[in-house]
């Protein structure tokens, strides 16, 4: 079912000459069109489409008829869809159909999210009741991180545009984070076109953070490099070295890579690719059909365990010193 949407904009009103009229003419010629009309009836034939051009008109007449003075019908409330709906704790086709049509440019403005907003209200509840099953996997799996509610790790689907040249006004997905400090850590974001994923690690930390880092692994850097070539993590984030074509791999190939060692560590430094690193953190993908698919939820728990060894690494690293020989 749909119902109307109006906004409000100034009347105007008509003025009428009333020395222009002459009603004795009109009634006159009146009188003589109707006489005129029945001696020589005449059936007037009207094509489909106009017929139909004519009824959309007088109903759109009907429905401005029914509103106060003032305002007019600008588009149609979109519905929920009822079809292809899922139990709590699973992602349907209807929540990815709706984010693909978000994506384009012409859909993604206030206007047509507004009229969408009942579609967006039952992909929101659905990616909350999703997000309310998954903590609970995740605490299962790491006791680090604290059971939240879904407001504390979701992140707002409205764009900060205040500093940017991209003035979109939504984003084109769901997104959460999750950590024992509440928002930093694992991060889980669904994006159609198989760009959902989840990713861990630390993701461009403070100055001062990244040089405690950076300590630890001059001082030994087993422990790291340990987990990022255990055989599992390697099938799923990639080979523990950079890729030849500086693409990303493992904890290797992000944006942000030094290409020159750091300011003060020797270039031939045995650890030198680690060291460049300004994110130590990894990205897994997955297709639509995964996400959407009832066992989801068990296979990216699967994923959450090779993670959580790297990152209770990186954790220790920021707030521990290092230990002396």
């Amino acid at each position: 079912s749909e119902q109307d949407a109006v906004e409000s904009e100034d009347a105007s009103a008509e003025e009428l000459d009333s020395d222009a009229l002459d009603e004795d003419e009109d009634v006159s010629l009146s009188l003589n069109k109707r006489k005129s009309s029945q001696r020589n009836p005449k059936k007037s034939i009207t094509s489909p489409k106009k017929r139909r051009r004519k009824q959309s008109q007088s109903e759109e007449e009907n429905s401005d008829d029914d509103l106060p003075e003032g305002q007019t019908v600008v588009g149609r409330v979109v519905q929920a869809p009822v079809e292809g709906r899922v139990p709590p704790g699973q992602i349907s086709q209807n929540t990815f159909d709706f984010l693909k049509q978000l994506a384009k440019p012409e859909c993604n403005d206030r206007e047509w999210f507004r009229l969408h907003e009942p579609v967006y209200r039952q992909a929101e509840k659905e990616w909350k009741d999703w997000i309310e099953a998954f903590t609970s996997c995740l605490t299962e799996i790491d006791d680090q991180i604290p059971e939240l509610p879904p407001k504390d790790v979701i992140h707002r689907i409205y764009r900060d545009v205040r500093f940017s040249n991209d003035k979109t006004p939504y984003k084109q997905g769901f997104s959460a984070s999750f950590s024992r400090s509440g928002r930093k850590g694992i991060f889980a974001h669904f994006i159609p076109n198989g760009r959902s994923l989840i990713a861990a690690g630390a993701w461009q930390p403070g100055k001062n953070e990244l040089s405690t880092i950076r300590h630890h692994i001059q001082h030994d850097s087993s422990r790291l490099r340990n987990i990022i070539s255990d055989p599992e993590f390697v099938k799923f984030f990639g080979e523990p070295s950079p890729h030849p074509k500086k693409e990303r791999q493992n904890v290797f190939g992000h944006e942000d890579e030094l290409k020159v060692a750091p300011k003060g560590i020797d270039k031939s430094h045995e650890d030198i690719d680690l060291l460049k690193l300004r994110s130590i953190a990894v990205v897994h993908n997955f297709l639509d059909s995964e996400v959407t698919a009832q066992d989801f939820k068990e296979n990216l728990s699967k994923v959450v365990k090779l993670l959580k060894p790297l990152v209770h690494c990186l954790n220790d690293m920021m707030t521990l010193p290092v230990a002396e020989d």
